[in-house]
């Protein structure tokens, strides 16, 4: 007889995303004359650019002719594109391999998918508040234990709050764990970290043997140049880092799907040689993925020409102009805004002590703005809320003066 994968049964309640869609098509049934301003998943809105617009419709152009068709390509990625990515990373004085990249379809199935490689019996340590795959691709697999309703976290678990007084990025772990997960610029809290926070952790991970899973998929936000946007920038990194990220916020490929992982050679792991997680993602990859699209990864490459970042760069303008209107926006009434300076999250205390899902609520009810309740990233998430930059500017203006004009504090 079949049976199901019962660590599915541990996930708490539904998922964040798909809850919130819940709650707000309960909204509007129950109001069919309100208009829904969405401030909360992070979603683009603004069309990709000219040039890579062409480098798409090349992708389709080159499987019309029998000279230029591709079937299966490398399941690492065109070889063209990952020298591309060496070029993009060694501009910041990154300097890394071509077969260290592997091309995928988005940072989110990596961030998922990463941790396959890794045995069970690893202790995993998570940013609270964290973006919800981390932790429930560690669920799914095994790696934990019940949900506890009370804490709002897993048994086998480590969290790392993140909080006001250390600045939304935590403090490396007071005990041994193994797999470590960073988010810089992190969401939700739009926090990004320090050379020297980084360094802690590098400190910390090489001691102990352990791995940073480091998602980098907002790094372009990154407007501060003291600010690392590669954790391989720091020192000791490709002894001890994975990097993920992807072109869903740089340049709109949310729908279209382009990510990428980079697995150093130099990394080792305990009992294992230098190289070993090198080999073995390339394997896992060439068993369960056939590659990203062709037509997407054409794209890609003209995001990496000086045309493309330039394109790329305005659209990330674009969105932290956004940032600004609606930070300013909140700090007018009075309310406790971080983030939106160097990320395009802004992560809102909520007033009076309320709780993130009754402020969601009350958001909705009173202003008929959509965001994002902290807690659903996690227990350090409770009494704060996520606003999301990703919008029309006016959608952007509408929303941020129907908060200002309706909200009730």
């Amino acid at each position: 007889m079949a049976h199901i994968n019962e660590h599915y049964r541990k996930l708490s309640a539904g998922y964040l995303f798909p809850e919130i869609a819940r709650r707000s098509q309960a909204f509007l049934k129950s109001h069919p004359d309100r208009k829904l301003l969405k401030l909360g998943i992070g979603n683009t809105t603004e069309p990709i650019t000219p040039s890579v617009i062409e480098g798409l419709h090349r992708g389709v152009e080159k499987l019309a002719s029998p000279a230029t068709y591709t079937g299966y390509g490398d399941e690492q990625g065109q070889e063209e594109l990952r020298k591309a990515l060496g070029d993009f990373y060694a501009a910041r004085g990154v300097k890394l391999a071509i077969d260290e990249f592997f091309i995928s379809d988005g940072a989110k199935p990596d961030s998922g998918n990463i941790q396959s490689i890794f045995g069970i019996d690893n202790i995993v340590a998570v940013q609270d508040p964290a973006y919800p795959v981390y932790v429930d691709s560690n669920v799914i697999s095994g790696r934990t234990g019940s949900y506890d309703k009370g804490s709002g976290r897993y048994e086998g678990i480590y969290y790392m709050p993140c909080n006001s007084e250390n600045g939304f990025f935590p403090e490396v772990p007071d005990t041994k764990v193994d797999l470590i997960y960073l988010c810089s610029p992190n969401n939700p809290t739009g926090a990004v970290a320090t050379r020297e926070q980084l360094a802690a952790f590098i400190d910390y991970a090489i001691k102990n043997k352990a791995v940073i899973i480091y998602d980098a998929s907002y790094a372009e936000y990154i407007s501060d140049e003291a600010l690392p946007k590669s954790i391989f920038e720091i020192e000791g990194a490709k002894k001890c880092a994975i990097e993920i990220n992807s072109l869903s916020k740089f340049s709109g490929f949310t729908g279209v799907r382009l990510g990428w992982s980079i697995v150093p050679k130099e990394l080792t792991v305990e009992g294992s040689e230098a190289g070993a997680l090198n080999s073995l993602w390339n394997r896992r990859q060439c068993t369960f993925f056939n590659g990203a699209s062709n037509i997407v990864q054409e794209g890609a490459l003209a995001v990496f020409s000086p045309k493309g970042i330039e394109e790329s760069n305005k659209l990330v303008a674009y969105y932290m102009e956004n940032a600004r209107i609606i930070r300013e926006g909140l700090q007018s009434l009075g309310l406790t805004v971080f983030g939106g300076d160097n990320a395009p999250y802004l992560w809102l205390q909520t007033p009076g002590g309320m709780s993130s899902w009754d402020f969601f609520d009350k958001l909705i009810e009173e202003t008929n703005v959509v965001g994002t309740p902290g807690s659903g990233f996690g227990p350090a998430g409770e009494g704060y809320f996520r606003l999301s930059a990703f919008g029309h500017r006016e959608d952007i203006i509408r929303a941020v003066e129907s908060i200002k004009s309706n909200l009730k504090l």
